[in-house]
């Protein structure tokens, strides 16, 4: 029998201040590391918030906040994912997950496939090329990035090789209930594991209500977060995934 303790961290993040959000998940780690957490995992941009402008986000591969992450990570001995801007030579960013393993080693870094073209977010970062699957304590699993949810094309391609998939967001007030539908629908068409964490607080003009949320495999929920900074724990049982599948055939009888 294979678990994992999962955390998304609701944050409250504050508008372009590194240093502060820094503090913020640190002490929250602990917390996490107290509740046995083996895997956290953080929002899109959470260092800097959803602040389109690389100029001011966007790092090299000796950045503040992929140090931050991986001494993290050391320090509390846990796997982390979180979200930042990656640099591009034509002066335009990533938008990325980055994965790194309880020895700060890098697992894998995704890069946000789906760029929002409604907040100009195409004009300034650079869509990724697909999925990058890794392994965790022998668990494979995938990161995705806020408006990738709503293209369920994209968690197919990994569906049959992934058992927990993990997407950061900010995700919107305004379609708030989008989010708190679409996070079990891919749970349920995919019979995996879904762990969606998203922001709180005030940002760009922009309120987030977090609603972080961990699905099982049936789609039912295993924890949920409510509108305030704050952990989202549950312990996964993975031996759901087979089971799921099993009852249900759904990926195997596919035919388009």
């Amino acid at each position: 029998m294979t678990r994992l303790v999962v955390a998304g961290l609701q944050l409250d993040v504050a508008w372009g201040d590194k240093r502060l959000n820094f503090e913020r998940v640190r002490r929250l780690a602990g917390e996490a590391k107290d509740r046995g957490v083996e895997l956290l995992v953080l929002p899109e941009m959470f260092a800097t918030g959803f602040l389109l402008d690389p100029a001011i986000t966007a790092e090299g591969e000796g950045g503040e906040t992929i140090a931050f992450l991986r001494d993290l990570a050391r320090e509390q001995r846990m796997a982390i994912v979180g979200g930042m801007v990656r640099k591009r030579r034509n002066g335009k960013g990533a938008n990325v997950a980055l994965a790194v393993g309880p020895d700060g080693r890098a697992l894998a870094e995704y890069s946000k496939a789906h760029v929002i073209s409604l907040y100009g977010e195409d004009a300034v970062h650079e869509p990724g090329a697909g999925p990058r699957p890794f392994s965790l304590a022998g668990v494979e699993m995938a990161c995705f990035i806020c408006y990738d949810l709503r293209f369920p094309e994209l968690f197919r391609l990994v569906a049959a090789e992934t058992s927990v998939v993990l997407v950061i967001a900010s995700w919107p007030s305004p379609r708030q209930r989008h989010w708190d539908l679409l996070l079990p629908a891919r749970a349920v068409e995919n019979q995996q594991f879904v762990v969606g964490v998203n922001r709180v607080g005030e940002g760009g003009g922009h309120t987030f209500l977090g609603g972080t949320a961990i699905y099982d495999p049936l789609g039912d929920l295993l924890a949920s977060g409510g509108s305030a900074e704050g952990l989202v724990v549950a312990q996964l049982d993975l031996d759901l995934v087979a089971k799921a599948r099993a009852g249900l055939p759904a990926l195997r009888d596919r035919r388009f």
